[in-house]
């Protein structure tokens, strides 16, 4: 392990003890193929079960394994950007533990990456073992995402994707909170490419990504890089004031020029319930990005880690890179 490392991949873990075995397995049996200096990087994110001790029974037993542990739980892109921090490799991947995303393309985004590439990213042509909720969802999320920002986020690709290492070091310089690493990977620019694949079923546990948490990284995805919900807000209100503006003029002739007028207050009652929904959402959507600039504010570190696996080694590396003087 003398060698610089020529590739990286960062396997971000949270409660994974059920495929750690087989994930460690397959990405060896990959990237021993290459016969090129590599290591496997876990970031371990607050992992509740066996999933660090596995680990660290790897790293005894397999050099290439290195194990980044956070102090607590920080969330999956939190856990990627410790690994892009950490790496060492000339190329990153970026992969989960499920094996829903197959290893066995590395060697492909690899080659990619060898005719001058920098992002490789992989792009699911299929997704198998998920609801036509989860894939309709998925796929409503990711064109109203299209629809809204103005930096170009493929459809249908999720953190699954290789790097350069000068993708790697211009990502280190962008430390916002609350984090959409995909879309910070399109916006930093570099030659980027894709490949298809079929996503396959998750090959054991459960899904670490549940409605609740799909809806908040959804939010993070907007809310970190458009404005546009703000614009629709302010559209909305316009709107709503003339229609009402309309409707007063309505009940005024009404009342005025004819001997009918409206009975009861169902009428005016609908009215203000219709406006103080849309008061509440723009108030909701204002809350949102008054919310992340209050995190920003803080200026907390992104993550603590109990341990920093070879830091001598990474130094010396940056170095040899020109990356350190």
């Amino acid at each position: 392990m003398n060698e610089a490392i020529r590739y990286s991949i960062i396997i971000p873990v949270y409660n994974e003890e059920a495929v750690i075995h087989e994930t460690h397995r397959r990405l060896t049996q990959v990237m021993e193929s290459l016969a090129e200096p590599y290591e496997l990087l876990f970031v371990n994110d607050g992992s509740q079960d066996r999933t660090e001790e596995i680990i660290t029974e790897l790293k005894e037993a397999d050099p290439h394994v290195k194990l980044l542990d956070f102090s607590r739980n920080f969330g999956h892109q939190i856990a990627i950007t410790a690994g892009m921090d950490h790496a060492l490799g000339d190329a990153i991947v970026i992969i989960d533990a499920d094996l829903q995303d197959p290893p066995e393309l590395i060697p492909q985004m690899i080659e990619k990456w060898k005719e001058g590439y920098e992002v490789v990213y992989a792009k699911r042509s299929k997704r198998k073992g998920e609801t036509l909720f989860k894939k309709w969802t998925a796929a409503l999320f990711y064109r109203t995402l299209r629809a809204l920002t103005e930096v170009n986020i493929p459809l249908d690709t999720g953190d699954f994707r290789l790097i350069d290492r000068k993708v790697a070091e211009a990502m280190k310089g962008i430390r916002e909170k609350n984090r959409f690493v995909r879309g910070l990977v399109s916006w930093v620019g570099f030659r980027q490419t894709a490949i298809e694949y079929v996503r396959d079923e998750r090959f054991a546990g459960e899904t670490k990504y549940p409605l609740k948490k799909m809806l908040r990284f959804s939010m993070d995805g907007i809310t970190s890089f458009s404005y546009k919900p703000l614009k629709l807000a302010t559209y909305l209100g316009f709107f709503i004031s003339f229609a009402s503006f309309l409707y007063l003029l309505v009940s005024l002739g009404e009342r005025l020029f004819t001997t009918s007028t409206v009975a009861g207050w169902t009428s005016l009652i609908a009215c203000v319930l219709l406006l103080n929904g849309v008061i509440l959402i723009i108030l909701g959507i204002l809350g949102e990005y008054v919310g992340r600039i209050y995190d920003e504010t803080k200026n907390r570190p992104l993550y603590i880690l109990r341990n920093r696996p070879n830091v001598e080694q990474r130094e010396q590396q940056e170095v040899k890179q020109g990356v350190r003087p």
